[in-house]
Protein backbone atom coordinates (compact mmCIF):
# COMPACT_ATOMS: atom_id res chain seq x y z
CA UNK A 1 0.00 0.00 0.00
CA UNK A 2 1.24 3.35 -1.01
CA UNK A 3 2.04 5.59 2.14
CA UNK A 4 -0.56 7.59 2.91
CA UNK A 5 2.14 10.59 2.74
CA UNK A 6 3.28 9.70 -0.79
CA UNK A 7 -0.13 9.67 -1.81
CA UNK A 8 -0.83 13.36 -0.09
CA UNK A 9 2.40 14.45 -1.86
CA UNK A 10 1.20 13.16 -5.50
CA UNK A 11 -2.09 15.04 -4.91
CA UNK A 12 -0.48 18.04 -3.96
CA UNK A 13 1.90 18.04 -6.69
CA UNK A 14 -0.96 17.77 -9.12
CA UNK A 15 -2.54 21.14 -8.02
CA UNK A 16 -1.38 24.63 -10.09
CA UNK A 17 2.12 24.28 -8.66
CA UNK A 18 4.37 21.61 -8.81
CA UNK A 19 5.75 19.72 -6.10
CA UNK A 20 8.46 17.21 -6.54
CA UNK A 21 8.56 14.42 -4.30
CA UNK A 22 11.97 14.87 -2.20
CA UNK A 23 12.89 13.74 1.92
CA UNK A 24 12.37 17.62 2.70
CA UNK A 25 8.77 17.44 1.03
CA UNK A 26 8.13 14.60 2.86
CA UNK A 27 8.91 15.84 6.32
CA UNK A 28 7.01 18.97 5.30
CA UNK A 29 3.25 16.65 4.82
CA UNK A 30 3.97 14.99 7.65
CA UNK A 31 4.61 17.49 9.83
CA UNK A 32 1.72 19.95 9.37
CA UNK A 33 -0.88 17.22 8.45
CA UNK A 34 -2.33 14.40 10.68
CA UNK A 35 -2.54 11.29 9.17
CA UNK A 36 -6.61 11.93 9.46
CA UNK A 37 -6.18 15.26 7.29
CA UNK A 38 -3.86 13.41 4.81
CA UNK A 39 -6.08 11.23 3.74
CA UNK A 40 -9.00 13.51 3.60
CA UNK A 41 -6.94 16.00 1.09
CA UNK A 42 -5.47 13.15 -0.61
CA UNK A 43 -9.03 11.81 -1.03
CA UNK A 44 -11.11 14.95 -2.15
CA UNK A 45 -11.56 16.25 -5.24
CA UNK A 46 -8.95 18.44 -7.33
CA UNK A 47 -11.77 21.15 -7.22
CA UNK A 48 -13.82 23.48 -5.62
CA UNK A 49 -16.60 21.35 -4.28
CA UNK A 50 -19.03 21.79 -1.62
CA UNK A 51 -19.23 19.78 1.49
CA UNK A 52 -22.25 16.90 0.21
CA UNK A 53 -19.71 16.18 -2.91
CA UNK A 54 -16.49 15.72 -0.83
CA UNK A 55 -18.30 13.16 1.50
CA UNK A 56 -19.70 11.23 -1.61
CA UNK A 57 -16.51 11.14 -2.91
CA UNK A 58 -14.54 10.58 0.35
CA UNK A 59 -17.12 8.10 1.94
CA UNK A 60 -17.01 10.15 5.35
CA UNK A 61 -20.23 11.20 6.64
CA UNK A 62 -20.65 15.32 6.70
CA UNK A 63 -20.54 15.75 10.07
CA UNK A 64 -17.11 14.56 10.54
CA UNK A 65 -16.12 15.75 7.53
CA UNK A 66 -16.87 19.20 7.93
CA UNK A 67 -15.00 18.78 10.96
CA UNK A 68 -12.07 17.84 9.75
CA UNK A 69 -12.15 20.15 6.75
CA UNK A 70 -12.40 23.50 9.41
CA UNK A 71 -9.32 21.96 10.93
CA UNK A 72 -7.66 22.12 7.62
CA UNK A 73 -8.52 25.61 6.87
CA UNK A 74 -7.38 27.02 10.05
CA UNK A 75 -4.31 25.48 9.31
CA UNK A 76 -4.27 26.88 5.58
CA UNK A 77 -4.26 23.46 4.27
CA UNK A 78 -7.46 23.81 2.51
CA UNK A 79 -9.30 26.93 1.13
CA UNK A 80 -12.60 27.49 1.89
CA UNK A 81 -14.93 29.85 -0.26
CA UNK A 82 -18.50 31.08 -0.04
CA UNK A 83 -20.84 30.33 -2.46
CA UNK A 84 -23.50 33.42 -1.54
CA UNK A 85 -25.86 32.01 -3.99
CA UNK A 86 -26.26 28.96 -2.88
CA UNK A 87 -25.50 29.61 0.87
CA UNK A 88 -22.62 27.01 1.36
CA UNK A 89 -18.94 27.11 1.15
CA UNK A 90 -16.85 24.97 -1.18
CA UNK A 91 -13.63 23.51 -0.38
CA UNK A 92 -10.31 23.53 -2.18
CA UNK A 93 -6.87 21.78 -1.80
CA UNK A 94 -3.99 24.20 -1.22
CA UNK A 95 -1.12 24.05 -3.57
CA UNK A 96 2.31 24.66 -2.02
CA UNK A 97 2.48 28.63 -3.39
CA UNK A 98 0.29 30.13 -3.12
CA UNK A 99 -1.02 28.07 -0.28
CA UNK A 100 0.38 25.71 2.17
CA UNK A 101 3.82 27.88 2.63
CA UNK A 102 1.77 31.59 2.95
CA UNK A 103 -0.64 30.23 4.97
CA UNK A 104 1.66 28.40 7.25
CA UNK A 105 4.38 31.52 7.68
CA UNK A 106 1.64 33.14 8.28
CA UNK A 107 0.33 31.54 11.60
CA UNK A 108 0.65 32.82 14.58
CA UNK A 109 -0.23 31.94 18.52
CA UNK A 110 1.36 29.67 20.81
CA UNK A 111 3.19 26.06 20.54
CA UNK A 112 4.38 26.08 16.89
CA UNK A 113 6.75 24.98 15.23
CA UNK A 114 7.02 27.91 12.76
CA UNK A 115 11.12 27.93 12.81
CA UNK A 116 11.24 24.30 11.79
CA UNK A 117 8.50 24.87 9.21
CA UNK A 118 10.51 27.70 7.95
CA UNK A 119 14.08 25.64 7.80
CA UNK A 120 11.86 22.85 5.61
CA UNK A 121 10.30 25.49 2.97
CA UNK A 122 13.55 26.93 2.51
CA UNK A 123 15.23 24.05 1.63
CA UNK A 124 12.42 22.83 -0.40
CA UNK A 125 12.50 26.07 -2.66
CA UNK A 126 15.55 24.74 -4.34
CA UNK A 127 13.54 21.92 -5.77
CA UNK A 128 10.59 24.46 -6.09
CA UNK A 129 11.47 26.37 -8.69
CA UNK A 130 12.94 24.26 -11.45
CA UNK A 131 9.90 22.73 -11.40
CA UNK A 132 7.91 25.39 -12.11
CA UNK A 133 9.93 27.85 -14.20
CA UNK A 134 12.29 25.54 -15.90
CA UNK A 135 10.46 25.28 -18.67
CA UNK A 136 10.23 28.87 -20.37
CA UNK A 137 6.73 28.67 -18.47
CA UNK A 138 4.64 32.00 -19.37
CA UNK A 139 1.83 31.88 -16.16
CA UNK A 140 2.93 32.75 -12.70
CA UNK A 141 0.54 33.59 -9.60
CA UNK A 142 2.05 36.40 -9.11
CA UNK A 143 2.14 39.79 -10.92
CA UNK A 144 3.83 43.17 -10.94
CA UNK A 145 2.07 46.10 -9.91
CA UNK A 146 3.90 49.80 -10.69
CA UNK A 147 4.00 52.08 -7.79
CA UNK A 148 1.16 54.40 -9.22
CA UNK A 149 2.81 57.90 -9.00
CA UNK A 150 5.83 56.94 -11.39
CA UNK A 151 3.95 55.83 -13.95
CA UNK A 152 4.48 58.87 -16.71
CA UNK A 153 1.56 60.79 -17.37
CA UNK A 154 1.90 60.36 -21.17
CA UNK A 155 1.29 56.48 -20.35
CA UNK A 156 -2.21 57.28 -18.10
CA UNK A 157 -4.47 56.79 -21.34
CA UNK A 158 -2.89 52.78 -20.74
CA UNK A 159 -2.60 52.96 -17.11
CA UNK A 160 -5.52 50.06 -16.55
CA UNK A 161 -7.23 49.84 -12.74
CA UNK A 162 -6.31 46.60 -12.07
CA UNK A 163 -2.77 47.52 -12.62
CA UNK A 164 -3.30 50.69 -9.65
CA UNK A 165 -3.61 49.49 -5.98
CA UNK A 166 -5.58 52.40 -5.25
CA UNK A 167 -8.49 50.78 -7.75
CA UNK A 168 -7.61 47.72 -5.96
CA UNK A 169 -8.82 48.93 -2.68
CA UNK A 170 -11.47 51.12 -4.08
CA UNK A 171 -12.77 47.82 -6.02
CA UNK A 172 -13.93 46.16 -2.23
CA UNK A 173 -15.60 46.79 1.21
CA UNK A 174 -13.59 43.74 2.89
CA UNK A 175 -9.85 44.38 3.84
CA UNK A 176 -6.88 41.92 5.78
CA UNK A 177 -3.79 42.16 7.11
CA UNK A 178 -1.54 39.29 7.98
CA UNK A 179 2.35 38.19 8.72
CA UNK A 180 4.31 38.63 5.32
CA UNK A 181 5.41 34.44 5.03
CA UNK A 182 9.09 35.25 3.16
CA UNK A 183 9.71 37.65 5.91
CA UNK A 184 8.51 35.56 8.34
CA UNK A 185 10.38 32.90 7.08
CA UNK A 186 14.17 34.79 6.83
CA UNK A 187 13.51 36.48 10.67
CA UNK A 188 12.70 33.00 12.34
CA UNK A 189 16.16 31.47 9.90
CA UNK A 190 18.06 35.21 10.98
CA UNK A 191 18.37 35.78 7.76
CA UNK A 192 16.37 39.05 7.37
CA UNK A 193 18.12 41.73 6.11
CA UNK A 194 15.84 44.59 5.83
CA UNK A 195 14.33 46.81 8.26
CA UNK A 196 10.84 46.18 6.47
CA UNK A 197 8.05 44.89 9.06
CA UNK A 198 6.75 41.63 10.02
CA UNK A 199 3.11 42.60 8.68
CA UNK A 200 1.99 43.76 5.82
CA UNK A 201 0.63 41.33 3.37
CA UNK A 202 -2.74 42.63 1.87
CA UNK A 203 -5.68 40.67 1.44
CA UNK A 204 -9.21 42.13 0.17
CA UNK A 205 -12.79 40.75 -0.88
CA UNK A 206 -13.18 36.50 -0.50
CA UNK A 207 -9.40 36.51 -0.15
CA UNK A 208 -9.70 38.83 3.09
CA UNK A 209 -12.86 36.86 4.23
CA UNK A 210 -11.20 33.50 3.99
CA UNK A 211 -7.79 34.68 5.90
CA UNK A 212 -10.12 36.76 8.69
CA UNK A 213 -12.27 33.96 9.07
CA UNK A 214 -9.16 31.14 9.74
CA UNK A 215 -7.20 33.41 11.88
CA UNK A 216 -4.73 34.05 9.54
CA UNK A 217 -5.10 37.63 8.78
CA UNK A 218 -6.48 40.86 11.22
CA UNK A 219 -9.35 42.85 9.44
CA UNK A 220 -8.27 46.11 8.66
CA UNK A 221 -10.36 49.51 7.78
CA UNK A 222 -9.73 51.20 4.51
CA UNK A 223 -8.24 53.57 6.02
CA UNK A 224 -5.76 50.58 8.02
CA UNK A 225 -4.93 49.71 4.24
CA UNK A 226 -4.25 52.47 2.65
CA UNK A 227 -1.51 53.29 5.43
CA UNK A 228 -0.53 50.17 5.28
CA UNK A 229 0.45 50.29 1.71
CA UNK A 230 1.54 54.18 2.04
CA UNK A 231 4.45 52.56 4.52
CA UNK A 232 5.59 49.72 2.07
CA UNK A 233 6.23 53.16 -0.40
CA UNK A 234 8.51 53.94 2.22
CA UNK A 235 10.34 50.94 3.06
CA UNK A 236 10.63 50.30 -1.07
CA UNK A 237 9.04 47.35 -1.36
CA UNK A 238 7.16 45.83 -4.57
CA UNK A 239 3.84 45.40 -4.71
CA UNK A 240 2.96 41.58 -6.22
CA UNK A 241 -0.48 40.55 -6.74
CA UNK A 242 -2.65 37.61 -7.70
CA UNK A 243 -1.73 37.29 -11.18
CA UNK A 244 -5.17 38.01 -11.97
CA UNK A 245 -7.31 41.29 -13.20
CA UNK A 246 -10.74 40.76 -12.01
CA UNK A 247 -11.24 40.43 -7.98
CA UNK A 248 -7.72 40.74 -7.16
CA UNK A 249 -7.83 38.68 -3.60
CA UNK A 250 -4.23 39.44 -2.26
CA UNK A 251 -1.26 41.98 -2.76
CA UNK A 252 2.42 40.50 -1.26
CA UNK A 253 4.89 43.94 -0.38
CA UNK A 254 7.83 42.62 -1.07
CA UNK A 255 11.43 43.06 -0.18
CA UNK A 256 14.63 42.24 -1.73
CA UNK A 257 16.29 40.22 1.17
CA UNK A 258 13.30 37.86 1.81
CA UNK A 259 10.71 37.63 -1.01
CA UNK A 260 10.56 33.70 -2.71
CA UNK A 261 9.37 34.66 -5.38
CA UNK A 262 11.69 37.51 -6.33
CA UNK A 263 14.44 34.63 -5.39
CA UNK A 264 13.23 32.79 -8.12
CA UNK A 265 14.84 35.54 -10.32
CA UNK A 266 17.51 36.84 -8.35
CA UNK A 267 18.84 33.47 -6.73
CA UNK A 268 17.74 30.80 -8.96
CA UNK A 269 17.54 32.96 -11.94
CA UNK A 270 14.09 32.09 -13.77
CA UNK A 271 12.95 35.84 -14.46
CA UNK A 272 9.22 33.90 -15.04
CA UNK A 273 8.88 33.54 -11.71
CA UNK A 274 7.08 36.82 -11.30
CA UNK A 275 4.94 38.17 -13.85
CA UNK A 276 6.13 41.72 -14.88
CA UNK A 277 3.99 44.80 -14.82
CA UNK A 278 3.33 46.67 -18.87
CA UNK A 279 6.03 48.76 -18.00
CA UNK A 280 9.53 49.40 -17.86
CA UNK A 281 11.90 52.08 -16.00
CA UNK A 282 13.04 54.28 -18.22
CA UNK A 283 16.27 56.78 -17.00
CA UNK A 284 16.06 60.70 -18.44
CA UNK A 285 20.47 60.95 -18.94
CA UNK A 286 20.35 65.12 -18.24
CA UNK A 287 18.54 64.68 -14.85
CA UNK A 288 20.39 61.51 -13.44
CA UNK A 289 23.51 62.70 -11.26
CA UNK A 290 25.38 58.76 -11.11
CA UNK A 291 24.02 58.10 -7.47
CA UNK A 292 23.54 54.56 -7.49
CA UNK A 293 20.29 54.85 -5.90
CA UNK A 294 18.40 53.06 -8.22
CA UNK A 295 20.54 50.33 -8.03
CA UNK A 296 21.15 50.09 -4.57
CA UNK A 297 16.73 49.97 -4.30
CA UNK A 298 15.94 47.49 -7.76
CA UNK A 299 15.06 44.84 -6.39
CA UNK A 300 16.21 42.67 -9.19
CA UNK A 301 19.27 43.89 -9.98
CA UNK A 302 18.23 45.48 -13.43
CA UNK A 303 19.86 48.73 -13.23
CA UNK A 304 23.69 49.27 -13.26
CA UNK A 305 25.86 52.45 -13.71
CA UNK A 306 27.70 52.87 -16.83
CA UNK A 307 30.06 55.66 -18.32
CA UNK A 308 28.19 58.71 -19.52
CA UNK A 309 30.39 59.55 -22.64
CA UNK A 310 31.05 62.94 -21.04
CA UNK A 311 34.14 64.20 -22.82
CA UNK A 312 34.24 67.23 -20.50
CA UNK A 313 33.63 65.23 -17.33
CA UNK A 314 34.59 61.49 -18.36
CA UNK A 315 34.09 60.54 -14.85
CA UNK A 316 30.55 61.18 -14.91
CA UNK A 317 28.52 57.85 -14.90
CA UNK A 318 24.65 57.27 -15.06
CA UNK A 319 21.77 54.33 -14.60
CA UNK A 320 21.15 52.11 -17.34
CA UNK A 321 18.25 49.74 -17.14
CA UNK A 322 18.19 45.72 -18.47
CA UNK A 323 14.85 45.61 -20.06
CA UNK A 324 14.94 41.73 -19.89
CA UNK A 325 15.39 42.14 -15.69
CA UNK A 326 13.29 45.13 -15.06
CA UNK A 327 9.96 44.07 -13.92
CA UNK A 328 7.96 47.20 -13.75
CA UNK A 329 7.86 48.16 -10.10
CA UNK A 330 8.62 51.44 -10.19
CA UNK A 331 10.64 51.32 -6.92
CA UNK A 332 13.87 53.18 -8.33
CA UNK A 333 11.53 55.47 -9.82
CA UNK A 334 9.91 56.55 -6.45
CA UNK A 335 13.01 56.82 -4.48
CA UNK A 336 15.73 58.43 -7.12
CA UNK A 337 16.33 61.81 -5.82
CA UNK A 338 16.37 63.80 -8.82
CA UNK A 339 13.28 62.48 -10.54
CA UNK A 340 15.21 61.50 -13.27
CA UNK A 341 13.40 57.85 -13.63
CA UNK A 342 9.85 57.11 -14.53
CA UNK A 343 7.58 53.99 -15.64
CA UNK A 344 6.83 53.89 -19.44
CA UNK A 345 5.00 51.37 -21.68
CA UNK A 346 6.80 48.05 -22.43
CA UNK A 347 7.01 48.00 -26.09
CA UNK A 348 4.54 45.26 -25.76
CA UNK A 349 1.45 45.12 -23.05
CA UNK A 350 1.79 42.17 -20.98
CA UNK A 351 -1.39 40.11 -21.07
CA UNK A 352 -2.51 39.13 -17.72
CA UNK A 353 -5.39 36.64 -16.91
CA UNK A 354 -8.99 37.97 -16.46
CA UNK A 355 -9.75 35.68 -13.34
CA UNK A 356 -8.51 33.20 -11.40
CA UNK A 357 -10.14 30.83 -13.47
CA UNK A 358 -8.20 31.91 -16.42
CA UNK A 359 -4.89 31.71 -14.54
CA UNK A 360 -5.69 28.50 -12.92
CA UNK A 361 -6.40 26.65 -16.86
CA UNK A 362 -3.09 28.56 -18.19
CA UNK A 363 -1.03 27.48 -15.49
CA UNK A 364 -2.14 23.68 -15.20
CA UNK A 365 -1.71 23.37 -18.90
CA UNK A 366 1.72 24.77 -18.80
CA UNK A 367 2.43 22.61 -15.65
CA UNK A 368 0.48 19.51 -17.29
CA UNK A 369 -1.97 19.03 -14.60
CA UNK A 370 -4.88 20.86 -16.26
CA UNK A 371 -7.06 17.35 -16.85
CA UNK A 372 -7.14 17.43 -13.28
CA UNK A 373 -9.16 20.17 -12.98
CA UNK A 374 -11.77 18.75 -15.83
CA UNK A 375 -12.13 15.14 -14.39
CA UNK A 376 -11.43 15.96 -10.72
CA UNK A 377 -12.78 12.84 -8.28
CA UNK A 378 -9.88 11.19 -7.48
CA UNK A 379 -11.72 7.99 -6.85
CA UNK A 380 -13.70 7.61 -9.89
CA UNK A 381 -11.82 4.75 -12.40
CA UNK A 382 -13.52 6.69 -15.13
CA UNK A 383 -12.22 9.94 -13.90
CA UNK A 384 -8.59 8.59 -13.29
CA UNK A 385 -8.66 6.90 -17.56
CA UNK A 386 -9.97 10.84 -18.51
CA UNK A 387 -7.20 12.24 -16.60
CA UNK A 388 -4.23 9.75 -18.03
CA UNK A 389 -5.63 9.87 -21.45
CA UNK A 390 -6.17 13.42 -21.58
CA UNK A 391 -2.85 14.95 -19.52
CA UNK A 392 -1.13 12.63 -22.28
CA UNK A 393 -2.51 14.42 -25.47
CA UNK A 394 -2.06 17.43 -23.69
CA UNK A 395 1.61 17.02 -22.76
CA UNK A 396 2.44 16.98 -26.57
CA UNK A 397 4.85 19.68 -26.90
CA UNK A 398 2.41 20.73 -30.09
CA UNK A 399 -0.70 20.75 -28.61
CA UNK A 400 0.84 22.38 -25.37
CA UNK A 401 2.03 25.76 -27.55
CA UNK A 402 -0.99 25.72 -29.99
CA UNK A 403 -3.28 25.91 -27.17
CA UNK A 404 -0.67 28.67 -25.06
CA UNK A 405 -0.41 30.53 -28.41
CA UNK A 406 -1.89 33.82 -28.91
CA UNK A 407 -3.80 32.80 -31.56
CA UNK A 408 -5.86 29.96 -29.73
CA UNK A 409 -5.70 31.05 -25.80
CA UNK A 410 -8.84 33.47 -25.99
CA UNK A 411 -11.05 30.61 -27.66
CA UNK A 412 -9.21 27.52 -25.70
CA UNK A 413 -10.53 29.21 -22.13
CA UNK A 414 -14.09 30.67 -23.38
CA UNK A 415 -14.25 26.59 -24.25
CA UNK A 416 -13.01 25.72 -20.77
CA UNK A 417 -15.47 28.52 -19.73
CA UNK A 418 -18.34 27.04 -21.89
CA UNK A 419 -17.79 23.33 -20.30
CA UNK A 420 -17.32 24.54 -16.63
CA UNK A 421 -20.81 26.66 -17.23
CA UNK A 422 -22.16 22.97 -18.20
CA UNK A 423 -20.88 21.22 -15.69
CA UNK A 424 -22.83 24.33 -13.18
CA UNK A 425 -19.68 25.46 -12.17
CA UNK A 426 -20.09 29.01 -13.63
CA UNK A 427 -19.50 31.03 -10.57
CA UNK A 428 -16.56 29.65 -10.65
CA UNK A 429 -15.56 31.00 -13.97
CA UNK A 430 -15.67 34.61 -12.57
CA UNK A 431 -13.56 34.42 -9.46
Amino acid sequence: MMDQYLKLGKKIDSLTARTPWNNTFHDIVRELYSSEEADVVAGMPYTLSPLDRISRVTGIDELRLQRILEGLCRKGLVMDIWNEKEARYYYLPSPLAVGIFEFTMMRTGENLNSKQWAKMFHDYFEAFFPANFSHDEKVSIMRVIPVEETVAPENHIEFYDYEKISSIIDGTDTYAIGLCSCRNEKHLLDEKRCDAPLDGCSSFGLGADYMIRNDLARQVSKTEMLENFARSREHGLVFCAWNTQKKTMAVCHCCKCCCNYLAGMNKFGFTNSVITSSFLSAIDTTLCTGCGTCVEVCPVNAIGLVSANDHAHPKRKVARVDPNLCIGCGVCASKCPKQGLSMVKRGQRVIHPETLFETTVLATLERGTLQNQIFDNPQSLTHEFMRTFLGAFLRLPPVKKALMSDVLRSSFLSFMKVGATLQGKKWMTEL
